[in-house]
């Protein structure tokens, strides 16, 4: 317990030493739209630091179409660092404050018009996923790789955190949820997941590079990983699941002519990735709001009230950020793990086989 006291106070310390003076006068203000979602939304380029008022990034590759100049592919720093009203090649990125294309990179046409174009960037989010993706190929392969030699072996401690968590999501979430029989069948999907949004989101809360990223925290994201389990509930559901939707077990006034419950059935198919979809991005999206919120108070009550009583609500604001970052660490395991349960419930009810049908008119056999 001390230790552990003493490790907290470090880290605040560390923080309050690396917090940026505070240099705002009385009557500035802060932009706090573009300051939140700025850090929250998906980017061109890792922003690390500023260095006499000139950014340090890590810029990454734009690669886009346009439908009258054709493919160009371009350094971000050539569109990041523009003066406001200068494009590149045609090309510019929209201000967060941009009602139509916040932070988007838009083309800007020979008749003046503003469109978006065909945008294949290796955006911030991109190199977040690649990221993960790389992490745990790199935990996972040499395990498997080692129990693959010898599988008679003793396994090393390495190898025995590696099966922890994995049998710690395969017994604890998937085979409660799932006929025992097509455990296997979708336990590769639903443990790649797991560590998937898991990852991601804690990778989301190292505020530096290579790390940082929104993965989880972004719509299309979460939309994609909605549809994984849309498309493996529904595609690989049995023919007991979709009679059930089809011509489910109800009146038959409530089914024909009309069709209102298979309707009603039909459209419960959609609410559950959508569910999920919003569940999980609503989840992490609002912990990164909250921290960048509590930063920027710290700036808003400097420029108000002056850099001292901004550097008092400093210490207030870093304990309560540091805070939110441990509960965050806590959110990111349990949002890995309500998507992974909810994922296997789905699939498990697509799976599992009606009760046969008794006759009205069968006897019980007596002994």
């Amino acid at each position: 317990m001390k230790s552990g006291f003493r490790h907290s106070i470090l880290l605040i310390l560390l923080m309050l030493v690396g917090l940026p003076a505070l240099r705002a006068e009385e009557g500035s203000s802060l932009d706090v739209k573009s300051f939140i979602f700025g850090h929250t939304s998906d980017a061109y380029c890792f922003h690390i630091t500023e260095i006499k008022g000139k950014p340090v990034c890590v810029w990454l590759p734009v690669i886009v179409h346009s439908k009258t100049t054709g493919w160009h592919c371009f350094s971000s720093k050539h569109v990041c660092e523009l003066p406001e009203g200068e494009t590149y090649q045609g090309f510019y990125v929209a201000p967060m404050t941009d009602p139509k294309y916040p932070g988007k990179l838009v083309e800007v046409t020979a008749s003046g018009e503003v469109k978006r174009p065909f945008d294949l960037s290796f955006t911030k989010n991109a190199f977040g996923i690649f990221l993960v993706c790389g992490f745990m190929l790199a935990f996972f392969l040499p395990a498997a790789r080692k129990y693959k030699k010898n599988p008679e072996g003793t396994p090393t401690k390495y190898q025995g955190l590696v099966e922890w968590l994995t049998y710690m999501v395969l017994d604890g979430i998937i085979s409660p949820s799932i006929p025992k029989s097509k455990v296997p069948k979708f336990a590769p999907y639903l443990l790649t997941v797991f560590f998937f949004i898991f990852f991601c989101n804690l990778f989301g809360l190292i505020p530096f590079f290579p790390f940082g990223a929104n993965v989880t925290g972004n719509l299309s994201i979460t939309l994609v990983l909605a549809l994984c389990t849309y498309v493996a509930v529904n595609i690989f559901g049995n023919r007991h699941y979709w009679k059930d939707i089809l011509w489910p077990d109800v009146p038959l006034f409530l089914k024909f002519p009309i069709p209102l419950m298979p309707v009603i059935e039909l459209v419960s198919t959609l609410t559950k990735p959508f569910a999920l979809m919003i569940r999980l991005f609503a989840n992490i999206l609002a912990g990164h709001i909250i921290i960048m919120v509590l930063m920027a108070l710290i700036f808003i009550i400097g420029g108000m009230y002056g850099a001292g009583m901004g550097g008092a609500t400093s210490v207030i604001s870093i304990f309560m950020m540091v805070f939110m970052t441990a509960l965050e660490c806590l959110v990111a395991y349990i949002q890995a793990y309500v998507f992974t349960m909810l994922s296997s419930i789905f699939i498990g009810m697509a799976q599992e086989e009606g009760e046969p049908e008794k006759h009205l008119n069968e006897k019980p056999i007596k002994k």
